[in-house]
């Protein structure tokens, strides 16, 4: 696997610690707060796997506003992106994990290699801004399932996404 980081912006710690079991699972030891991190930072590194918690009617967490302005300014063409992101369906369900739209926006016409779409008729949910063609941006995870159910998520997104990284 080439050299990868795993960034998470985080408020309540559920995001951090979905970003700390994905980059234990792939064995990787860079995982940083987006407040922590820079353009130039990013260059360092080939693969970038993204994660927000989603907050309001489907915002980014707060750190990500300065995080997405460091991946517009960043050379992201050679790089490959994954998202993932969680959000509470129970409560927010028309807005479950609409966070992730927001990184794909500044992303998707970076040049980088997207990957990790993942079926949202998976889900239960009412809407989301995160899905595209019947497709979650990138992993979502849901904070009012169960743990086992999210484990399971995880394991075969980073089984989906391992090959490409």
């Amino acid at each position: 696997m080439r050299k990868t980081i795993v960034v998470y912006g985080s408020t309540t710690g559920t995001c951090q610690e979905f970003a700390e079991q994905i980059a234990q699972k792939l064995g990787v030891s860079d995982v940083k707060n987006v407040a922590d991190v820079s353009a130039d930072a990013l260059a360092e590194y080939d693969n970038l796997l993204l994660g927000t918690s989603t907050w309001g009617a489907g915002e980014l967490q707060d750190d990500w506003y300065d995080g997405v302005e460091a991946l517009k300014t960043a050379d992201l063409s050679s790089k490959t992106i994954a998202i993932f992101g969680c959000g509470d369906a129970d409560g927010y369900s028309d807005t479950f994990c609409g966070g992730m739209a927001e990184i794909y926006n500044a992303v998707k016409n970076s040049g980088a290699k997207v990957i990790g779409q993942v079926a949202a008729d998976t889900y239960t949910y009412d809407d989301s801004d995160a899905v595209v063609d019947g497709k979650f941006v990138g992993l979502a995870l849901d904070c009012s399932e169960s743990e086992g159910k999210s484990e399971n998520r995880i394991e075969d997104w980073l089984d989906s996404i391992r090959p490409k990284l």
